[in-house]
């Protein structure tokens, strides 16, 4: 595993494992259990999954049988819309806090970037002084944003976690991130799935020149950019296939050939649509 140096100096391992949309209880202990077996020691959950508990569940499971230590674990949660702000940001971080049943937190992000995402910044900023939070950052921030967060906030963002894919490769937002000292974290990896990514011919030839597969390209080109990468599966056998990507580096030559699948546009989410904004600002995540 390699790691990735934060603005802070935390280091950060550069692939994890992700729980967006795995279902909270059993499905999801066992998949963070799993997760943790097969060599994962950065974990990426979040509020608005409602799985935080679970996670927590798996993590006590793994410390009590001695796999691993609190020290050894990175573990990611995010703030929600709905708490946005100074006040309710204290207190969901809190919430989190105990569902994880955990002391700290080793990285924070605001996981969207509306409503009163200032006060919630530093709400954030005052956890991280206390040490409550190792690392405090953002998520789905595009560039313009970020940066006039960047150059108000007391704490500069250390994480920034985007969509960031073949299909959508972010240079622009990756420049920004690199200006600032912010570290890129890819969430939806693989696309989702879209473009028939794990069949794609292009990737797939890659993939055979280094007897791999064309998931393992996937996130090993990301890593190549200095991107984190956290993807997600409940099978054990992919949870092993996808961490396996430390023994071998792709050519400049391969990277430019994937560069240019880029579409340059998002087909999953549109922050800047005012529907996709209304909607996702009335999503309520508890009352």
């Amino acid at each position: 595993m390699e790691y990735a140096a934060l603005n802070n100096g935390v280091k950060m391992p550069m692939e994890g494992f992700g729980v967006f949309q795995v279902p909270d209880g059993n499905v999801t202990e066992q998949a963070v259990v799993d997760a943790i077996d097969a060599g994962y020691r950065l974990i990426d959950t979040a509020a608005a999954y409602k799985n935080e508990e679970s996670v927590g569940r798996a993590i006590a499971r793994k410390m009590a049988n001695g796999t691993v230590r609190r020290e050894d674990l990175f573990i990611t949660t995010k703030l929600w819309i709905q708490d946005a702000g100074y006040e309710a940001a204290k207190a969901a971080f809190e919430v989190s806090r105990q569902k994880l049943g955990l002391d700290y937190i080793d990285l924070y992000l605001i996981h969207q970037p509306f409503g009163d995402y200032y006060g919630a910044w530093r709400a954030m900023e005052e956890l991280y002084k206390a040490g409550k939070i190792r690392a405090i950052g953002v998520s789905n921030f595009y560039p313009h944003v970020l940066a006039d967060l960047c150059l108000h906030a007391n704490v500069i963002p250390a994480v920034n976690q985007v969509e960031l894919h073949p299909f959508f490769q972010q240079e622009d937002a990756l420049k920004v991130m690199n200006e600032f000292g912010v570290i890129p974290e890819a969430w939806g990896p693989f696309a989702e799935g879209k473009h028939g990514i794990f069949k794609h011919p292009v990737l797939c030839d890659i993939a055979e020149k280094y007897h791999k597969t064309a998931a393992q390209v996937i996130l090993r080109w990301n890593v190549q950019r200095g991107v984190v990468v956290i993807p997600k599966s409940v099978h054990k056998s992919r949870m092993v296939e996808n961490i396996n990507i430390w023994d071998f580096v792709l050519s400049e030559e391969d990277m430019q050939v994937i560069a240019k699948l880029d579409i340059g546009h998002s087909e999953i989410v549109n922050h800047f649509d005012p529907e996709f904004v209304k909607m996702i600002c009335g999503w309520k995540i508890h009352e």
